[in-house]
């Protein structure tokens, strides 16, 4: 019988990130989000740059990443590199620090003014906070609450 813990699943989850993130960051890339689905056999990237990512981007992507994840000796079955989409998930500072002017779709974890999902415009990010305009209203919301934000996508 062989010794499980989900801690060493986390710290493996954490490692592939840092791998991923700092690979990408060396080739230009930003790492928006890894998902692994299916036990681990489908392993979806999602990567982003100014301007935008390509086609041509996400093969050059998936065939550096191949090689390396070969190396690295990360078992997966299948590897699918693809842009974050016009409604781009916002996670770290530095995402709402990048959309600053933006419109931003946002749900908290602990109700604010007894609501919890707020769509407005980003208009400071300073310190883990940022401010949200909502009908023409300023609100200010530690980032530390944030369940999901997103961007809205300007068609």
């Amino acid at each position: 019988m062989g010794f499980f813990s989900p801690f060493f699943i986390c710290g493996g989850a954490m490692a592939l990130e840092e791998l991923l993130e700092s690979t990408l960051a060396g080739m230009g890339y930003e790492l928006v989000e890894v998902e692994q689905l299916a036990r681990g056999k489908l392993l979806r990237i999602f990567v982003d740059k100014e301007g935008g990512i390509s086609i041509d981007d996400c093969v050059t992507i998936s065939n550096h990443l191949s090689r390396l994840l070969v190396v690295e000796n990360i078992d997966y079955g299948r590897l699918e590199v693809s842009s974050p989409g016009l409604d781009r998930p916002l996670r770290k500072e530095a995402d709402f620090l990048r959309f600053k002017g933006e419109t931003v779709k946002l749900r908290l974890r602990i109700p604010v003014q007894e609501q919890r999902n707020f769509l407005g415009v980003l208009r400071e990010v300073n310190n883990g906070r940022i401010t949200l305009e909502v009908e023409g209203k300023l609100l200010d919301l530690e980032l530390s609450n944030l369940g999901k934000a997103r961007l809205v996508p300007k068609l």
